[in-house]
Parts: structure tokens; C-alpha cells; sequence
């Protein structure tokens, strides 16, 4: 039920309503003009209508009459053809806001955009129909690939987070979005190289996963979550890494990492976040800050893996101690350096669960085992002991630490929350291929997850898993009675709402591995010039999965991965390091590389004996995954409803038995005994009824019912002047009982006399003579079948 307030409740509890409704288009009110609305809303799925309710996605439609201004027509106002200055009110595309109510009081009804409107010549009317949320989602679907899920033989996302990136793409973020997603030419501008959600899953919007943890040591919590959802550790120590997008150079400018964190659902006391960069030869170095909740100490480290460091003298800052609840942590790094050592300058930021925002002093690093060589970003490393979520990597985030401001660093007033999801299901080894738009894929997995996707009427979306409608309630939102509220009342129960044996097909991802493609080998040198970049584009076979950019070699190793060499000649020269960031990004079939000198000096792709240097390295299954069935049978209702079966579509979102037993019993706790489905209910209109409500319908004047049902679907019309109509789709919470068939003898399926005929011992005995029989003039038929009675 929608949030309300006594003045509307009231006036919703009045024998005598008064209408009440705002529409607004474009932001300009034009409820006087609506001569009439319609708005639609319903569950839609494969699924038997009496079952719909436990999956499928909703998307909501209004459909709008309006007339026209004074004397002038609505068509002349409002048409395609119409001056832009009135006929962009009613656009393909504009904004759509209504609400209705009684006695002045209103609550929201829809909110979308404008889909169609078709204007009637020599009428005062224009047609305009609308679509909700879903209108947003009309992009191509696309969703990142990584080979970590079967390379580690562990899942690597969830349907969850799945339906979460569809989402982001489509403009409608549950926490806050990547700082800057798209590329900049000119490398000037900020640029995300990292950002991963967490909301379900370790896959990456930008960049991707390098270390997968053992599902046994995390959970993906939601009560607590900083925004949505968040990553929670089991034991202190969880750690979990991933490889950029764009493997950005030191020395550079000044990037920064963050992550939100709960402090109040920890395992341990610290969190630590690493970028880790690559040197010459196979050593790393990297820089590291601490944050510990503890002793509300945040410590900087920098320097070699395996080797020496320097560890800054710690910041001290009261309130991480102190303060329990939602942080942004995060620190600012500045590479900049006028040689080939990078001394890094770092400081700290931090908004405290109250607000408050805290900064530690811009700190150097002054001793050499702590400066950095030229290098470029490896990978970044997070080390949690607490609820984690949105770790983020922006490379440029600002030109300098000094001068970034608090605003930017908060990212306020850049997105607002637009999503609200379930707990994660459906753990993915393998991220399936996706076609179609992003509503399309929402669906499908609603469909294949029987989950629930819809936009409320405040135009915010919501996923819901399949344990919603498993839970049977005890207390109604709202209760209808045929005395005063119902109008009109159809209750149906059917055989085909009955599924008594469920299956559910899922694939097998057990001793896959991942293992290397058909290298993709340049056959050219380029020359990247001076402070410029290039683009090269790839043909990658389909079954490839995701690569990240290519590593960056120098000359003191020598293998064939996934990697390029830069020379500062064309026919090999000395190799360079440090100089060019490396990007990838892949759409489709082909994969782009990106690379961005920083130099003032030409370099080339080319190897030490000037041959191309760009190898492209893929990566691919060992093996497809092997398909298999979860049956799950009801003996109880197949005794008096017979085997009714229910194969659910086969694909590729179940990757486990234990998904698929788990959805398995879904269906059949679901189906096994028919649920009585309530149609046409026309009731007085209440604005604040919402789909999944559960509603108490009372009937004292026809089928003496008194149950809970959920509401599954919702159609709402009114005209000027007269009084709205709503009428609702509704589906039981529960099923009325086993059958008893109390006092009845059900008929056999086959008469039990078919097939029996009378013996010849029995027709002699009854008839002695020819004669005895043919008094009585029984036809052959009745002489055959007729048993008779004994000898």
C-alpha cells in the first residue's frame, strides 16, 4: 500500500467521494484539460493466469483524453503537427506525472513518458498513452563476460546484479554511479577505471574481477547495506581484487579509490584498499591506506610486494571509532613527478554516518623504498573485515588534491536512487549472452528467476525474488467487503493453475575450466605519437569471454600472454614503460584497445626484433556445461487432480542444482493444488492499492468468501464528471484445503463395463431354449454386453 495520510484516508472512508486527480506534462499541469485517464497495471508471464502472480514483470500504461485550452482545439494545440512551443507538451518522449485521490488528496498514481498521441481532425481530443519506467530500459542489453566464475569454480555474479547492471545502464542506479563512465579523447578528463557495485556480485561494470573469493567465506546482505546491497565477510580478512578497464600510468595525475562501508556490521576492525602497480620484470609495487575502526587510525603504506616500504605516520580521527554506521572512505593519490620516480602524495576523505565530512592533511612519501618506478596500474585489491559496497577507481578525478571539493567528492546532486532489489539468487559461474533491449532481459529473468520487476507508481523500480509470494500472510493491507466496497466479484478455479510435477533444467558447471583461445595477433606496427591516442579494433570470436587490457612488457621478460610491448623505434628500440595507458572495451564480436601516450616522443607496438607487438590473448571454457533436469512431484494432488506437469523454459540462468531445487519447489508449493483466482473485481477506487498488496475480500452476498488474496493486476478508469472505477485481478494467498470429497464416489475414468460380455454359460442358463430367447427380442448389441445375471 502506498503511504497516505489521515485526510485522504478519510475521505477514502466517506459514503460520498469526491474525485480528486493532478496531471502533469512536460511539468506543466494540465489536469483540467483530462477528459478522461486509464491507467493498467499487471503482472505479465508464460505462466498459467492463476499462477502469474509468482513471476513476471510489470510494466504500467496510462492512456490520457485531452482536450483543448479555451477556444482552441486540443489537436491544434497538441498534434504531431502542432507549433512546438503547445505540441511538445504532448511529445513522443516527455514527461508524464499523475496522480489521483479524493477530496483533494492525492497520492501517486504514474509516472513515465510519453510513448504515442494521435489527434482525432474535426474533435477536441488527443489520445495520449504513456509508458512507465520500463520506457527507459529500450537500450540494447549488454553485460560484461568474465572467465573468473568457472576459472575459480565460483560464481562470479547473480541474476541480482544482473538485473542491477541492466538497470545502471538504463540510467537508474540503486547506489551511487560510476564518476565518469565514458571515454575522453583528449585524457584530460576524469575517468573511471574501476567500479564494481557489489550488489550480488564481484563483477564489474568497469574493469573486472581478478580474485574470486570461496562463496563459504560472504554473503551479499541487504539489511545494513550502505545503500543496497553490499558484500559482508563471515571471518576478518575477505579479500577480493579486480583488474581496471584502463591500466592508467605513474607517474600521471591524481586518482582515487572509495568504497562505501557499514562499520556497525563488521567481523574484525580494518579495511584496507591497494592499487597495485606493474614494474619492470614481474615486480609490483603498490600503495595501500588502512582504515581502522578500532583505534580510528588511517595508516598509508607504499612500496614494494615482497619488499621494503614506507608506512606514513597514522591519522588519527576520533569518530571512526566512535561512530558506528555508514562511511565513505576513500583517498586521493597524487602521481605527478618531473623524472622516472614517483614520490606519491596522499590524503584521506571520509563522511562520517552523521554527515560530517572529515579530511586528513595532504601527505608525501620522502623515503625511496615508498616511491614508485614508472609503471602501469595492475590491479586494485580490497581487503575487508566489514560491509562493503561501490568500490570505485577514478583516474584524473581532479587536477589537483588541493582544490577538489567536498560536493564532488559526496557526488551531490548527480544521481538520485532509483531502484530498490531482493536478495540475490540465481549464482552465475558464466554470465549468459544477452540479446534484445534491457526490458527484454529484465523479463527473461524474471521469467526464468519467477521473480517479480515492476515500476511503483513514484517511478521506481523494483525487483522481488521468488520467496515473496511463498510467504503465506496473515494480515491484509486493505479489505474490500461486498456491502460496501465491492461492486462486481468472479471467482475462478481451474485445472490448468494446477502443477503437480515441476522441473526446472539447469546447467552443470562442475570441472569446467578456463582455458586459452586462438591468439589474436597484430600484423601491423603503429606509431602512437606524442601526447595523442589511438584506437585498434579486433575481431574475437563469440565464445571468447571478457579480456582486460593488455599487460605492458619490457625488456627484461620474455613470454606470450596477454600483452604489447612498446618501443621507442619502429624497429624495436629500448622498451618503454610507464609512458601509455592501455584501455579495453568490447561490443559484440569486437574488441577495442586503446592507447594513449603521454610522452613527448613517438613510441610503436613493436617487439625487441621489430616485429607487432600486440597479442591478444582470449579465454574460453573447457567445455560447455552439461544439462540437466530437478523433477519435484505432489503424489497428494496428482491423487485427485491427476499428473498436471510443468516444465519451466530451459536457459541459461540456472547454473547449479541447488538453484534449480530451490526454484523447483517455488513452482510446485506454488502449483500443486489450483488457487481460486479472483477476477473483475470492480471495488470502490482506492489510489493506494499496489501491486503484491494483499487484500481480505469479504463476500456476504454471493459466494460467502472471506480470504486473503494478493493483487496481481490493476485497472483503474475514469471520465470527467462522473466517479473513478478500479477494478483488480487478484490470486490467493492459499488454497482451500485438500479435497475431501466427502460422501462421494467418484466415477472411474472408464466405465467399468466396457469390454465385458456375457458368457455362454450365462445365456444358457437364463435362456433354455432358442425360443425362450427370441421372446424376449434383445438386440445383438444388448445380447453381448449385458452380463446378465449369474448361472
Amino acid at each position: 500500500m502506498q503511504r497516505s495520510d489521515e485526510a485522504l484516508d478519510r475521505a477514502l472512508a466517506t459514503p460520498e467521494r469526491v474525485p480528486s486527480h493532478s496531471t502533469r506534462l512536460g511539468g506543466m499541469e494540465v489536469g483540467p484539460q483530462v477528459q478522461s485517464w486509464k491507467v493498467e497495471r499487471a503482472y505479465a508471464t508464460d505462466l498459467p493466469e492463476a499462477m502469474r502472480a509468482v513471476s513476471g514483470s510489470a510494466s504500467a500504461q496510462l492512456e490520457l483524453l485531452l482536450g483543448g485550452a479555451g477556444s482552441v482545439p486540443a489537436p491544434q494545440l497538441y498534434s504531431a503537427w502542432a507549433d512546438r512551443l503547445t505540441g511538445d507538451l504532448a511529445r513522443p518522449g516527455q514527461s508524464v506525472v499523475h496522480t489521483a485521490g479524493a477530496a483533494g488528496r492525492t497520492v501517486p498514481a504514474f509516472r513515465g513518458t510519453v510513448r504515442s498521441r494521435t489527434a482525432a481532425s474535426g474533435s477536441d481530443t488527443v489520445t495520449v498513452q504513456a509508458l512507465d519506467g520500463a520506457e527507459r530500459l529500450r537500450g540494447p542489453a549488454s553485460l560484461p563476460r568474465p572467465y573468473h566464475g568457472y576459472m575459480w569454480g565460483r560464481p562470479v555474479a547473480t541474476a541480482t546484479w544482473c538485473v542491477d547492471e541492466l538497470l545502471r545502464q538504463g540510467g537508474i542506479h540503486s547506489c551511487p554511479p560510476p564518476r565518469a563512465p565514458a571515454v575522453d579523447p583528449a585524457d584530460t578528463k576524469p575517468f573511471t577505471a574501476l567500479y564494481a557495485s557489489l550488489h550480488g556480485g564481484f563483477n564489474a561494470t568497469h574493469g573486472q574481477p581478478e580474485f574470486v573469493p570461496s562463496p563459504s567465506t560472504y554473503d551479499w546482505i541487504r539489511e545494513g547495506a550502505p545503500f543496497e546491497m553490499a558484500l559482508m565477510p563471515k571471518e576478518a580478512g575477505l579479500i577480493a581484487s579486480w583488474m581496471p578497464r584502463s591500466r592508467f600510468v605513474l607517474p600521471g595525475k591524481v586518482f582515487q579509490m572509495e568504497c562505501w562501508v557499514n562499520t556497525a556490521m563488521a567481523r574484525g576492525n580494518t579495511i584496507e584498499m591497494s592499487a597495485v602497480f606493474d614494474q619492470n620484470g614481474t615486480k609490483t609495487g603498490y600503495i595501500k591506506a588502512s582504515f581502522d575502526i578500532a583505534t580510528g587510525k588511517v595508516q598509508f603504506t607504499s612500496g614494494t610486494t615482497g619488499g621494503s616500504q614506507q608506512a606514513l605516520t597514522p591519522w588519527t580521527l576520533d569518530t571512526l571509532a566512535s561512530l558506528r554506521g555508514v562511511w565513505h572512505l576513500g583517498f586521493l593519490v597524487d602521481t605527478a613527478a618531473t623524472g622516472s620516480v614517483v614520490a606519491p602524495t596522499v590524503q584521506a576523505r571520509l563522511t562520517q554516518p552523521d554527515g560530517g565530512y572529515r579530511q586528513s592533511d595532504k601527505v608525501r612519501f620522502t623515503e625511496e623504498n615508498a616511491w614508485q618506478p614508472v609503471s602501469e596500474l595492475h590491479k586494485v585489491e580490497v581487503k575487508t573485515d566489514m560491509a562493503v559496497e561501490c568500490v570505485q577507481v577514478t583516474d584524473r578525478v581532479w587536477k589537483d588534491i588541493d582544490s577538489y571539493p567536498t560536493e564532488e567528492w559526496e557526488q551531490r546532486g548527480q544521481w538520485t536512487k532509483g531502484a530498490a532489489l531482493d536478495t540475490p539468487e540465481l549464482p552465475l559461474f558464466d554470465i549468459p549472452k544477452v540479446s534484445g533491449s534491457q526490458w527484454d532481459v529484465i523479463t527473461e529473468i524474471a521469467r526464468a528467476s519467477m521473480s517479480t520487476a515492476e515500476f511503483d507508481e513514484q517511478g521506481v523500480f523494483r525487483w522481488r525474488g521468488s520467496s515473496r509470494f511463498t510467504r503465506v500472510p496473515t494480515v491484509p493491507d486493505l479489505t474490500v467487503t461486498t456491502r460496501r466496497d465491492i461492486a462486481s466479484l468472479t471467482v475462478t478455479e481451474e485445472i490448468d493453475a494446477c502443477r503437480n510435477h515441476c522441473e526446472q533444467s539447469y546447467q552443470d558447471w562442475n570441472g569446467i575450466k578456463a582455458v586459452t583461445g586462438e591468439p589474436i595477433l597484430d600484423t601491423v606496427v603503429r606509431e602512437i605519437k606524442p601526447n595523442s591516442a589511438i584506437v585498434v579494433q579486433y575481431a574475437m570470436a563469440e565464445d571468447d569471454t571478457e579480456v582486460g587490457p593488455p599487460g605492458v612488457l619490457d625488456d627484461s621478460v620474455s613470454n606470450e600472454g596477454h600483452q604489447v610491448r612498446f618501443g621507442t623505434a619502429k624497429t624495436g628500440g629500448t622498451s618503454v614503460k610507464g609512458e601509455v595507458s592501455v584501455g579495453c572495451w568490447r561490443d559484440g564480436p569486437t574488441y577495442s584497445v586503446r592507447f594513449a601516450n603521454h610522452s613527448a616522443a613517438s613510441v610503436w607496438t613493436v617487439t625487441k626484433d621489430g616485429k607487432p607487438s600486440v597479442r591478444l590473448q582470449p579465454l574460453k571454457r573447457s567445455a560447455d556445461p552439461k544439462l540437466r533436469a530437478y523433477a519435484l512431484s505432489n503424489s497428494t494432488s496428482q491423487k485427485y487432480y491427476g499428473k498436471q506437469q510443468y516444465t519451466a523454459p530451459s536457459g541459461d540462468w540456472v547454473q547449479s542444482v541447488e538453484t534449480a531445487a530451490a526454484l523447483t519447489k517455488a513452482m510446485i508449493n506454488a502449483g500443486r493444488y489450483p488457487v481460486p483466482l479472483l477476477g473483475d473485481v470492480e471495488v470502490l477506487h482506492d489510489p493506494r492499492i499496489q501491486l503484491g498488496d494483499v487484500v481480505r475480500v469479504v463476500d456476504t452476498a454471493g459466494a460467502e468468501l472471506d480470504t486473503l488474496a494478493w493483487v496481481v493486476g490493476i485497472r483503474t478508469t475514469h471520465a470527467a464528471g462522473s466517479t473513478p472505477q478500479q477494478t483488480l485481478t487478484l490470486r490467493g494467498t492459499a488454497f482451500n484445503g485438500v479435497p475431501a470429497d466427502a460422501g462421494l464416489a467418484p466415477d472411474a475414468p472408464v466405465d467399468p463395463a466396457y469390454g465385458q460380455q456375457r458368457k455362454y454359460q450365462r445365456l444358457a442358463a437364463q435362456y433354455a431354449t432358442l425360443d425362450a430367447l427370441t421372446k424376449q427380442a434383445v438386440s445383438y448389441r444388448t445380447l453381448l454386453e449385458t452380463p446378465g445375471a449369474t448361472a
